[in-house]
C-alpha cells in the first residue's frame, strides 16, 4: 500500500525553528514514516488513535488516515519529550470540548 507522509504547520513550524543537525534528523525521521521505520508506539487513553514517532529528544504525534485507497500519516504536532504529551493532550481535549 502506498503512503504518504503530510505535516501540518506546527510541525513545520517546529522543525524550521530547530538548529541545523537536529533539523536534519527529525525530517529524515518523519520521512521515514513512509516505510514503517523508526521507533513508532501507539498512543493511550485520551490519546488512542494516534501514535508517536520518537526521534532522539523530539516526538512526533501522527495519525493514519486514508485517502483514495492510499494511507497518509499526517504528522498532527512535534515537541521536546518533556512536554509534548501533555501539550497535545491538551489541544485535543480543548478540541473535543468546543
Amino acid at each position: 500500500m502506498k503512503t504518504e507522509v503530510r505535516w501540518s504547520d506546527q510541525v513545520a513550524a517546529f522543525v524550521s525553528m530547530l538548529p541545523p543537525d537536529a533539523k536534519k534528523k527529525l525530517r529524515a525521521g518523519i520521512r521515514a514514516l513512509v516505510s514503517d521505520t523508526g521507533d513508532i508506539r501507539p498512543l493511550v487513553d485520551e490519546l488512542t488513535g494516534f501514535q508517536r514517532l520518537r526521534v532522539g529528544e523530539f516526538r512526533v504525534i501522527y495519525i493514519d488516515i486514508f485517502e483514495h485507497g492510499k494511507r497518509v500519516r499526517f504528522c498532527l504536532f512535534a515537541e521536546r519529550r518533556d512536554v509534548v504529551y501533555e501539550l497535545f493532550r491538551k489541544m485535543v481535549l480543548d478540541d473535543i470540548r468546543n
